[in-house]
């Protein structure tokens, strides 16, 4: 077949460890044959986010402002541990939080659902996404620890010198306490990501928090919901068929047991960050787990929920066959190319995107899997390849449907 041209780049955060090892298998096997790729590509991995101090996140950030849609490896966050192992000059943030805050994004993660891997929770017949706001909270807090007795409070100064104070604690022994913030704008951002991806996916959006007892903050982000839905989105939803309801983060958690899923779940940062582990868990395995970056002035970011399979990279370096999964990966890959073929009005590229994830479903399907899915797959007959067989046998699939 011809390939299939692009018009407009994507841009390639290539990333660290097992997936960038992936990363060229499903570009040289499963992309490169059938498309003409065109890409903007940076290098995301450690070694040279050291060696630019980082300006490559930055400058990949910047990129998916220009061109509007990326497609993003596992990269990592490092900790003290890997100052040592890989010489660097600084403990570097968390490139994912970089490229959030620049695009004023809003993560949402949806499982990947093949027979064989079921549910936990047995009313789940459709996936669940998470929406995750993706600033502030707990993840830019100030803490403190407090070594006695004294008076915490929390001060406001205005710019014209003025002082709001409000009492946190009497403290009569030692202690901690923590100041956390958020932004109206970045909440705002936050909503109409939320409100836009519903009507982009037909699905209806539930959103939570706990402001039964966080009266000031966790209200603010309700009413926030709230006014901008009435505003701007009501007659949209009814139109569309879906529906917007907010409900207490609890009665969410026990409403999600018991639904049969098929609706976006929307969370504050730390809600969003438990709760899409619980529902990738829940629904089988983490490596089953799709993620965009969606940002309400139309940039698109997509990535695998998962990180860079260390242990797995590790044997890799001793030559040692690894059963990596990369199907997060290729749905990554998959995504960007949907999206970059609806901006562009190529229709072509959203038809392979559906047919390689749908060779990525088959392929599981008939038994051909990687080890962790083999653990937990209830099929009968199961064959275990290694990460370059599988990604070959999905090839093999997808041949057949072109």
């Amino acid at each position: 077949m011809e390939k299939i041209k692009m018009t407009t780049p994507l841009v390639e955060m290539d990333g660290d460890e097992m997936t960038r090892i992936l990363w060229k298998m499903i570009k040289d096997e499963l992309l490169l044959p059938f498309v003409d790729l065109k890409t903007e590509y940076y290098d995301l991995g450690l070694v040279y986010r050291n060696e630019t101090n980082d300006q490559v996140t930055i400058d990949s950030a910047n990129a998916t402002k220009k061109y509007g849609v990326a497609v993003k490896c596992a990269t990592i966050t490092p900790n003290a541990a890997r100052m040592p192992e890989y010489n660097l000059k600084e403990m570097y943030k968390s490139p994912n939080g970089t490229i959030r805050a620049m695009l004023d994004g809003t993560v949402f993660r949806a499982p990947i659902i093949v027979k064989g891997v079921e549910p936990y929770v047995k009313t789940w017949k459709k996936p669940i996404t998470i929406a995750r706001h993706a600033y502030g909270d707990v993840y830019k807090a100030t803490e403190m620890k407090i070594p006695g007795a004294g008076k915490a409070e929390l001060v406001y100064t205005a710019a014209d010198g003025s002082e709001t104070r409000e009492l946190i604690h009497d403290f009569t022994g030692a202690g901690i306490i923590q100041g956390q913030h958020n932004l109206e704008d970045s909440i705002e951002s936050f909503a109409r990501s939320c409100f836009n991806y519903a009507l982009d996916t037909k699905q209806d959006l539930w959103f939570a928090t706990k402001d039964t007892i966080s009266k000031k903050y966790d209200h603010t982000f309700k009413d926030i919901f709230a006014e901008i839905f009435e505003k701007e989105y009501k007659e949209k939803f009814e139109a569309a068929g879906i529906e917007y309801f907010y409900t207490l983060i609890d009665d969410a958690v026990a409403r999600v047991i018991r639904s049969e899923g098929g609706y976006i779940w929307a969370c504050k940062n730390y809600d969003g960050d438990v709760m899409s582990d619980m529902v990738a868990t829940a629904f089988g395995s983490l490596s089953m787990m799709t993620s965009v970056l969606v940002s309400p002035h139309g940039y698109y970011e997509y990535e695998a929920a998962h990180g860079t399979v260390q242990r797995h990279y590790y044997r890799y370096l001793k030559g040692e066959k690894t059963s990596t999964n990369p199907i997060a990966t290729i749905f990554a890959w998959t995504g960007a190319l949907r999206k970059r073929g609806e901006m562009d009005n190529i229709p072509e590229l959203g038809v392979f995107a559906d047919k390689l994830e749908k060779a990525c479903i088959d392929t599981i399907e008939a038994g051909k899997m990687t080890g962790d899915l083999a653990l937990i797959s209830t099929l009968e007959n199961k064959e275990v390849l290694n990460s370059e067989e599988f990604i070959k046998a999905i090839r093999e699939t997808l041949e057949k449907s072109l």
